[in-house]
């Protein structure tokens, strides 16, 4: 991609400029007043989908009929005026790329748009007339979908892994979480409860029969342990993941070939994947929102290794 890209279409740029949109709006949630932070969580939301959008290229956010547009959408620069997409398209457009952005999804977010511009184009009050509660949950399952397909954390988004943001943003960022994990599970629910019910006992009954090693590819990384939990949306045999906690000796047998230790191990989740239904949930924190077993023992025997001695030759 051409360097020479403006930032008014640069991913960066977009993405970068929501981030402060969104603190803006979480310091105006935490003192209350909240139709600017409903204002400024609609700007970060359209800024954050025209980074994902440019992030492929710069073209797909460039008003297609104003050409300058599109010749800086390709580095070159023949117009300081820059106009981008509206957000009906920008929305329709990630409906095609990002997944499950879907329908639901994208007239959730034209909703949000068309408050904004009304706020800002008219006489209307609909920020007043709305109850942030009634949208929050679809508003950060929105942007974590958009964040997902970015390859971004929502953490580092919203703020919540900087030392130096305020205790009140950091409590609102958590029930943020909370909400996009709780719409994230109840997406997945409906999503398996539109299969016939043939279909769905099918499939309930297949991740009975099937174990972790059934499924090599379920997990992208590394982990120390895996362990069976029932899926918070269907219900199914599914997995979590996790690293190793500490490990500690239970007990000590001798025998002529050697010293034998027990070891129990003890690990912390990591990862949940449902092969059923599709559910991911990533990072501890996720999964503590949720009733998944967060924790995991097992027990190892193994010869004792001895250090060598030192300084006494």
């Amino acid at each position: 991609m051409n360097n020479d890209v403006p930032p008014a279409l640069a991913s960066s740029a977009l993405y970068s400029k929501s981030q402060l949109y969104i603190q803006r709006a979480l310091v105006r949630q935490a003192s209350g007043e909240t139709d600017e932070y409903q204002l400024w969580a609609s700007l970060a939301l359209e800024l954050l989908g025209k980074s994902a959008l440019s992030s492929i290229h710069p073209s797909l956010i460039a008003d297609p009929l104003h050409y300058q547009s599109l010749f800086a959408a390709s580095g070159v620069n023949v117009s300081t005026d820059i106009k981008t997409i509206t957000a009906k398209t920008l929305f329709e457009r990630l409906q095609h790329l990002v997944k499950p952005f879907d329908g639901k999804v994208k007239e959730f977010c034209n909703q949000v748009a068309n408050r904004r511009n009304a706020e800002l184009h008219s006489g209307d009050a609909p920020f007043a007339a709305t109850r942030a509660d009634k949208w929050e949950a679809e508003y950060w399952y929105a942007v974590d979908l958009i964040l997902t397909f970015q390859g971004q954390t929502f953490e580092t988004w919203l703020g919540a892994d900087d030392a130096a943001t305020p205790k009140d943003v950091l409590e609102n960022a958590k029930q943020a979480k909370l909400q996009l994990v709780e719409v994230r599970i109840e997406r997945t629910a409906s999503a398996f409860k539109e299969k016939n019910k043939v279909a769905r006992q099918k499939s309930l009954k297949d991740a009975s029969l099937k174990d972790f090693d059934d499924y090599p590819r379920l997990f992208a990384r590394s982990w120390d342990a895996s362990w069976e939990a029932d899926c918070p949306s269907c219900k199914a045999k599914a997995f979590v993941v996790g690293e190793l906690d500490y490990e500690d000796v239970i007990d000590t047998q001798g025998d002529e070939y050697g010293v034998w230790e027990t070891v129990q191990r003890d690990y912390s989740g990591s990862a949940f994947r449902c092969p059923t239904c599709g559910l991911k949930l990533d990072g501890y924190d996720e999964l503590a929102l949720t009733e998944l077993p967060l924790e995991y023992s097992d027990t190892d025997e193994r010869q004792m290794e001895y250090e060598p001695e030192y300084g006494n030759d």
